[in-house]
């Protein structure tokens, strides 16, 4: 039962991140986007991970909750780089921008 409940927890958490994802690609915009917050999740999720990885090599039992840690952890590095991504597209804009105003 505990298993089950980490799993949709775990799930739950991560239903959020392909529509975050599919937003970051589309909007080819950093605003609206907190990289501090994306680095904390993302060190949360590594952590889930790595205490999954100390009970597999306590127990020799992977739990299917692992998984879903690694797919949310994988999901959110994405994101990461659609961060870094749009920040340079915002650079470039704003630049054009400035290009722009000058002529």
């Amino acid at each position: 039962m505990t298993e089950l409940l980490e799993a949709m927890m775990v799930i739950s958490f991560g239903l959020s991140w392909p529509v975050s994802i599919v937003k970051s690609y589309r909007s080819k915009t950093a605003k609206g986007k907190s990289l501090i917050f994306l680095l904390i999740v993302e060190f949360g999720y590594i952590c889930g991970v790595l205490w999954k990885i100390v009970e597999f090599v306590k127990t020799g039992v992977i739990k299917y909750p692992s998984y879903f840690y690694l797919l949310n952890l994988i999901m959110i590095g994405i994101d990461i780089i659609l961060y870094f991504r749009n920040a340079k597209l915002d650079k470039q804009a704003r630049a054009d921008m400035e290009s722009a105003r000058s002529r």
